[in-house]
């Protein structure tokens, strides 16, 4: 259940069971001490005359509370809220995390959203309880929780990489929020929690020691070392799934998958960055060598979108078994997710390339596109590349990509209109608005519009049922495989069919490879797709 639809009574209940599916979906205040908490805080269930609920905890900061000592709500996953709905508030969080008030302001916020700086304020404050600002705040206290409990960053660095414009406001914002300093705050790790490069995760653990961070900010802007921080997630969690699904695609040079790990080179907004993506029990371990460390919270977000970390799969899983053809599915793989994007830019011509052509045809041509337009960087000890720029791919395109004109020209087209902005693609977009974008765009059909948006937006409730694979594993399991069959079907398992459709794509029967011309884009309409890119 969305848990913006939840009752006062349903919310207790769940605070009363410690229900940690519901860690990140809200907050818990209490009038009689002050603070908020996680829904899953050991602490004694408070009565209900003293509760109050909060969709972020920046409402709750706005409201007067700090941050529980004991459960750090701060440390738990994000919310699939943002993700499920498609609302100006839900879009202005996606971006937010992706660090657009840092970079842009409130101003270029709003401007992204289509408001004055004004309504949108008013607007987020009557949803959210809390305005840009504050939202903003909240999540840079986020990243200096975790950048203090899971490295040994000096307060100083982390202050800037948290994107604090000064170390008194640093300072300042930590007491707030958690009512500890800085370093008091790092105290409280568990022993041994963090080594040398740094590695640690929200603990209740007890210690001692005080202070402020000092210094300057002389290594915000620069490069640095190899940082390692832990990310939760909800589980249960298809790693080998998403791993494998990474694997198929990966491109030579840009990013490497096997059965354990992801790594991959990626333009941030500073600068480049190398990060690796490990699963380690309960949590993902993200390893990473960034430009500068302001780039963290960005490299965070993305990362957390592209595994798809936020989800709440006990919610989905029950909705998916309730339907008899999809629950031994469910029952097999447990946890499923739904891969997103690390780039909106690079993921819409990936999927542009990948249309009517195999998966291994696709990664052939998108490596030798990467391979002739893609800039040489240092990843791990070794050279990498990154993904061609939009520009890049604009001016030189034609020179490497197969196949028939018109279809190298939409792709050089798309690539021109997202480099020079008359087409814009993010992860705050308005769904409908983004699909009818695309599908203005020569050569964007339906299926490459709403892949694009299932991957970008996180979007969970997304069919493709003009998909080979998605009608080859409707029919496996008894679901109606004709276009208006299987989307008269999939209605039925809204708001999550873009998991049913990850569950289909698993049970397509495995076929031979067919012949096929490498770097051969052949991409005839009507669009339909032989295998998701």
């Amino acid at each position: 259940m969305p848990t913006a639809a939840m009752t006062f009574d349903e919310r207790y209940r769940a605070i009363d069971a410690r229900d940690a599916r519901f860690d990140g979906q809200f907050v818990t205040a209490v009038r009689s001490t002050g603070i908020y908490c996680r829904p899953s805080c050991p602490a004694r269930t408070p009565k209900p005359a003293n509760v109050t609920f909060y969709p972020t905890s920046a409402a709750a900061h706005e409201a007067g509370y700090r941050a529980c000592k004991r459960c750090l709500p701060e440390a738990a996953p994000g919310s699939p809220e943002w993700n499920l709905r498609g609302d100006a508030a839900a879009r202005a969080m996606r971006l937010i995390a992706d660090g657009v008030v840092e970079r842009e302001g409130v101003p270029g916020l709003a401007a992204r959203l289509g408001y004055s700086s004004r309504h949108l304020t008013r607007m987020l404050s009557a949803e959210l309880g809390a305005g840009p600002l504050a939202l903003a705040r909240a999540h840079r206290a986020h990243t200096a929780r975790m950048l203090l409990v899971g490295t040994d960053l000096p307060a100083a660095d982390v202050a800037f990489s948290a994107g604090f414009a000064s170390i008194r406001q640093f300072n300042d914002t930590v007491r707030e929020v958690f009512g500890l300093t800085p370093l008091e705050l790092r105290a409280r790790r568990p022993a041994g929690g963090v080594r040398s490069r740094g590695e640690g995760d929200p603990s209740t653990g007890q210690g001692t020691g005080g202070g402020s961070a000092t210094g300057g900010a002389s290594a915000a802007g620069g490069s640095l070392g190899e940082i390692v921080l832990a990310l939760p997630y909800r589980p249960p969690f298809d790693a080998a799934g998403l791993f494998a699904w990474m694997s198929a695609r990966a491109l030579p040079g840009v990013e490497h998958a096997d059965e354990t790990s992801f790594v991959r080179t990626l333009r941030l907004p500073a600068g480049p960055a190398w990060f690796e993506l490990r699963a380690d029990g309960d949590r993902m371990r993200l390893r990473a060598r960034l430009t500068a460390l302001r780039d963290l919270p960005v490299l965070v977000a993305r990362a957390r979108r592209l595994f798809d970390l936020d989800a709440d799969p006990v919610a989905v899983d029950a909705a998916l078994s309730q339907h008899p053809e999809l629950a031994p599915l469910v029952a097999q793989t447990p946890g499923m997710r739904v891969p997103g994007a690390a780039d909106p830019h690079e993921m819409l011509i990936r999927a542009m390339v990948g249309q009517q052509i195999t998966v291994v045809a696709a990664r052939t041509a998108l490596t030798g596109l990467a391979d002739a337009l893609g800039e040489r960087v240092e990843g791990d000890g070794c050279e990498s590349v990154l993904f061609p720029t939009m520009a890049a791919i604009a001016e030189r395109g034609h020179e490497v990509l197969r196949g028939p004109a018109a279809r190298i020209r939409a792709i050089t087209g798309a690539a021109a209109a997202l480099a020079d902005g008359s087409l814009v693609l993010t992860s705050g977009d308005d769904g409908a608005a983004q699909r009818a974008a695309l599908l203005a765009m020569p050569g964007i059909g339906p299926w490459t519009a709403d892949y694009v948006r299932m991957r970008v937006l996180g979007d969970p409730d997304i069919t493709l049922p003009g998909d080979v694979a998605v009608r080859a594993g409707a029919a496996a399991v008894g679901i109606p495989s004709d276009p208006r069959g299987y989307e008269a079907w999939a209605s039925r398992t809204a708001p999550w069919r873009s998991y049913a459709t990850a569950h289909l794509w698993r049970a397509a029967p495995v076929r031979p490879a067919h012949a096929a011309r490498a770097n051969r884009i052949d991409l005839p309409d009507p669009i339909v797709h032989k295998e998701p890119s």
